[in-house]
């Protein structure tokens, strides 16, 4: 624990990413399957990445433990811990985003855990006078501390790994100055205030707007990147006319546009909560990308995060007018860490893992054939609009009601790709669809609320929602997983009413 600690304090001043934990856990993810993944996104949610730590770092006390124990037999436990400094400096220098010292916190890590590994753990017994008769030997006893200085030093060892740990996270915490001194450009055209929605009358209804704070977070990185705005810099490149680079300021001197945009998960299953609406600030990616000047025949933009996260966007998607943007606030606020700080892109009508880049930092104009991004050497579809969707907000699953009563079902629906939202149905067990009542629009790239009630008739009750886009285009009722272009079929839940 001493070594893990030193190893993550001495990586929040040379390079977080190369926290001995950090960087093994992202190598982890690197070479965990694809059918694996889902089954951590779908099973454990957002806890997928403490998880993993928590898993790190238990492996990692383990394999310590039984370094100690090989010592204190053989004197050969210093050789598994090299060679676990090893694997940790290996995965950090293969990092994508690391740098030339990335080796220096595995280094210090393993020299740290090698000097407390080499501490005496227990007293050596200590002998007794000789007895006066030579056939009664020499009797050995047991310092009675040795036992007790043992557990304490071994809880003092971890306790002090522990707050070396912990410091280096207080280093690497979010500056609040940075984005608290950041002052947002004004749009050239606001919009106009959201509408009120139907949250007001039905208790438990996603809001309208996703609070910030509730907003779901998915992506491969287990430490936020830490980027300063004053020093981050953009580069456009590949195959274009101009290639140029462009700094913040530069950026938010730019015209900027506001939009209210849902930002959808591919990961999301049917019903799933891995999906938010709110308004966006930020530069049209177009108008970039005509001043850089796209050749004939580029495909997408290679996309790269300050991670070294990589993720391909179509070309079409980032010049035609549905509004892409290159933004740096949500809901009024500048990004906060944790959601691409301080400039992310925002791409409507595709899912997050296509045109959903954080903590942006390049892009280039390329082909599919040429490059590949992360995801796209894992399975997943380069191509993903996002399907037309509904989700049951309320009732919650097995709740209980009581018969002649009415029952307000409602939740949200979305069709980004398809001109938004025309009409929302709801089922109960196999009987007629009714028609039910929708919520402001506010655009065809933003959720849509709705609600329907329903006067309950005893029994158990299986009810079902489907969704009609802007085209007249129904939802599809054929089940498919969210790998490797989302997911689809219909949202169902079942209730008790007596």
């Amino acid at each position: 624990m001493l070594g893990l600690g030193a190893g993550h304090l001495v990586a929040a001043y040379v390079d977080p990413g190369a926290s001995p934990v950090l960087a093994v856990g992202g190598a982890v993810i690197d070479f965990t399957p694809l059918w694996l993944k889902e089954w951590a996104v779908a099973t454990l949610g957002t806890a997928d990445k403490p998880v993993l730590v928590a898993g790190v770092v238990l492996l990692v006390l383990a394999l310590g433990g039984l370094a100690g124990v090989l010592q204190a037999r053989t004197g050969r436990g210093s050789w598994l811990l090299v060679a676990l400094a090893g694997i940790a400096a290996l995965a950090a220098i293969t990092r994508p985003a690391t740098g030339s010292y990335a080796v220096l916190p595995a280094l210090l890590a393993s020299v740290t855990a090698l000097a407390a590994l080499r501490v005496p753990r227990r007293p050596a017994p200590t002998q007794l006078p000789a007895a006066v008769h030579d056939d009664i030997p020499p009797a050995a006893v047991t310092d009675p501390g040795a036992e007790r200085r043992t557990v304490l030093l071994a809880a003092g060892t971890t306790a002090a790994g522990a707050g070396l740990a912990y410091l280096g996270v207080r280093v690497n915490a979010p500056a609040t100055s940075d984005a608290a001194t950041l002052v947002l450009p004004r749009p050239a055209s606001p919009l106009p205030s959201l509408p009120a929605g139907l949250e007001r009358s039905v208790p438990g209804l996603t809001p309208l707007r996703t609070p910030v704070a509730d907003f779901y977070r998915i992506d491969t990185a287990l430490g936020i990147p830490r980027v300063d705005a004053a020093t981050w810099r953009l580069r456009i490149d590949g195959d274009v006319e101009h290639p140029y680079e462009l700094s913040f300021a530069e950026l938010v001197r730019l015209p900027m546009i506001e939009a209210d945009i849902t930002l959808n998960c591919v990961s999301n299953p049917v019903g799933g909560e891995y999906v938010g609406s709110t308004r966006w600030l930020g530069v049209p990616t177009r108008e970039l990308l005509a001043r850089a000047g796209v050749r004939p025949g580029v495909e997408q933009l290679l996309c790269t995060s300050q991670d070294g996260m990589t993720i391909s966007t179509p070309l079409a998607a980032l010049t035609d007018d549905r509004g892409a943007m290159l933004a740096v606030a949500m809901d009024g606020k500048p990004l906060p860490r944790r959601h691409g700080y301080p400039v992310r892109m925002i791409t409507p009508g595709l899912y997050g893992y296509v045109g959903a880049t954080k903590w942006l930092t390049r892009m280039t104009a390329t082909t599919y054939a040429d490059s590949k991004a992360y995801w796209s050497t894992r399975g997943w579809a380069e191509q993903a609009p996002v399907k037309t969707q509904s989700r049951i907000d309320v009732p919650r699953s097995s709740e209980q009601f009581s018969a002649g009563g009415e029952v307000v079902i409602a939740g949200v629906a979305w069709s980004q790709a398809h001109h938004g939202i025309s009409r929302v149905e709801v089922q109960v067990d196999d009987g007629d669809w009714h028609e039910a009542d929708l919520g402001p629009d506010v655009g065809g790239h933003y959720w849509r609320q709705w609600r329907w009630t329903w006067r309950a008739t005893a029994g158990e009750h299986r009810i079902t929602v489907r969704a009609t886009d802007g085209e007249s285009t129904r939802q599809t009722t054929t089940v498919a997983e969210p790998a490797p272009d989302g997911a689809s079929g219909l949202h169902t839940i079942e209730i008790s009413v007596s």
